[in-house]
């Protein structure tokens, strides 16, 4: 392998981790500053399940690139919370589906709001033609991996 593939790939995943994790930690911080007491990793379950709600619980698994220990982590403290309840499915006795509460619903306009802020923050100065751009090489390399 060139000694120059190898630095533009350390350079890749380098900028793309700190920029996920700044983007990450203001979000947490902007939560807390409105108040809003969950973990982004609780808001990304969240989140899928306000575009779907009653996901078993391998969706949200595979919908957030986490693994079973780490959903069953974030479901139980989830529930504890009352921002969500297990119910078994009606077709299949092995699974639970995870169902969104009241109160998780009410979180959706607000959390979406400061998400949106965030985003607004971290892009920027960041020409339209560049954020697409990035997502089509971002979205290659997905593709090229997946």
């Amino acid at each position: 392998m060139p000694s120059n593939q190898f630095k533009h790939g350390d350079l890749y995943s380098f900028i793309t981790g700190m920029a996920s994790t700044a983007i990450g930690r203001r979000l947490q911080k902007n939560f807390r500053q409105e108040g809003v007491e969950i973990t982004i990793e609780q808001w990304s379950v969240l989140y899928h399940l306000w575009k779907k709600n009653g996901m078993s619980q391998q969706e949200l698994c595979n919908a957030t690139f986490r693994d079973k220990p780490s959903i069953t982590r974030l479901l139980d403290n989830l529930e504890k919370q009352q921002l969500v309840r297990r119910l078994p499915s009606s077709t299949d006795r092995r699974l639970n589906l995870i169902e969104l509460t009241e109160a998780a619903k009410q979180l959706q306009e607000k959390t979406m709001a400061l998400a949106s802020t965030t985003l607004n923050e971290a892009l920027e100065g960041v020409s339209v033609e560049d954020i697409e751009r990035a997502k089509r090489v971002l979205q290659q390399v997905y593709d090229n991996l997946k």
